[in-house]
């Protein structure tokens, strides 16, 4: 009988501590996982931010057309506001 309970003791132990080493590889790998997925995530927002800088001249002539009403009035209002005013003369009697 005391054999038997030294068996059971020997394989909980055993269980034990392999479910605890199953646990720190399980920490280091996801700890490994998420470093390597914050890189990949600054990794892409570099390539994006490149390719949006690159791209964003190509977008800008493409909405030209779509722009050119609403660039027009504001340079109407620009030129409105900013033209030069003529003193007023009064004609003296």
């Amino acid at each position: 009988m005391f054999g038997l309970l030294v068996l059971g003791f020997v394989v909980l132990a055993c269980w034990l501590s392999l479910s605890l080493l199953g646990l720190v590889f399980k920490l280091v790998f996801g700890l490994i996982g998420g470093i390597f997925g914050v890189l990949g995530g600054f990794l892409g927002l570099l390539i994006c931010g490149v390719v949006g800088l690159a791209l964003l001249p190509v977008v800008g002539l493409l909405m030209l057309p779509l722009m050119l009403p609403a660039l027009f009035f504001g340079a109407l209002v620009w030129l409105l506001l900013r033209r030069p005013r003529q003193p007023v003369i009064i004609a003296a009697r």
